[in-house]
């Protein structure tokens, strides 16, 4: 087995990672090439779909319209032997519909601010809603890497 397999994370482990992180970056690809990443909260989904939201006129939203490429990353660790990450290529779909943005704010919500779901939460998300997107990514690739498994004094 070499080292990459080694260290790389299961699926179930992948899922409670997406499932503790706080913070996704988003890279897309800005209008004269360079990648721009922006530190993003999210909602990780069971079929592997990553959302989030943002406002219909930000750069990244122009960016995914012009190129739904893109890439996220979740990591930790502060020495090598602790270096754990989660990095998905994905497409991006951006979705209008400001009723499931409304969905995806409440979400938000709930797991940022620890709010309860409630009509009230809504009504007051409801013009926040009218502004912005959601971002649906669909995973095409996952690399992970978990250097905690190779145990002590590999490095």
């Amino acid at each position: 087995m070499n080292r990459r397999d080694q260290i790389a994370l299961t699926p179930d482990e992948q899922r409670s990672y997406l499932d503790s992180a706080h913070t996704i970056i988003l890279a897309t690809n800005g209008p004269k090439g360079h990648p721009q990443l922006t530190a993003m909260w999210f909602i990780p989904e069971r079929d592997g779909t990553i959302l989030m939201t943002t406002f219909a006129k930000s750069q990244k939203t122009k960016n995914l319209e012009r190129d739904p490429r893109c890439t996220l990353l979740v990591e930790s660790g502060r020495t090598y032997p602790e270096l754990k990450g989660l990095m998905i290529t994905g497409r991006a779909d951006l979705v209008r519909d400001t009723e499931k943005v409304l969905d995806m704010l409440e979400r938000v919500n709930v797991k940022y601010n620890g709010l309860e779901p409630s009509v009230s939460l809504r009504d007051a998300l409801r013009g926040q809603a009218s502004k912005r997107v959601l971002v649906r990514i669909t995973p095409i690739k996952t690399s992970s890497w978990d250097h905690s498994k190779l145990g002590a004094g590999v490095y």
